[in-house]
């Protein structure tokens, strides 16, 4: 079994439970997101905390399912490039 390095940066442990925590993260981002859209009140606010969830998930995963949590600079450009996706479609529903 190869041993884990001692820089935490390049150890490739995990908590075991580290993919559950993910896993309910992401159920529970969902559930908001469902009660989201159930609220009355104004669209465009519900439409960005939607997409705000979205990111918040999309993180998440690429993060952890992906593991590119380790490649911090692979998921800072993922994310950069999501967000301005997710502005795009907000200012195209604002439209």
């Amino acid at each position: 079994m190869p041993k884990a390095s001692s820089f935490r940066k390049y150890s490739r442990r995990r908590h075991p439970n580290s993919l559950s925590c993910a896993w309910l993260t992401l159920l529970t981002l969902s559930s908001v997101t469902a009660l989201l859209t159930k609220l009355p009140g104004m669209p465009e606010i519900a439409a960005a905390g939607i997409l705000l969830l979205a990111l918040i998930k999309t993180r998440v995963i690429l993060a952890r399912y992906l593991d590119l949590a380790q490649s911090p600079a692979w998921l800072r450009g993922f994310t950069l490039v999501l967000t301005a996706f997710a502005v795009v479609i907000f200012v195209l529903y604002l439209i």
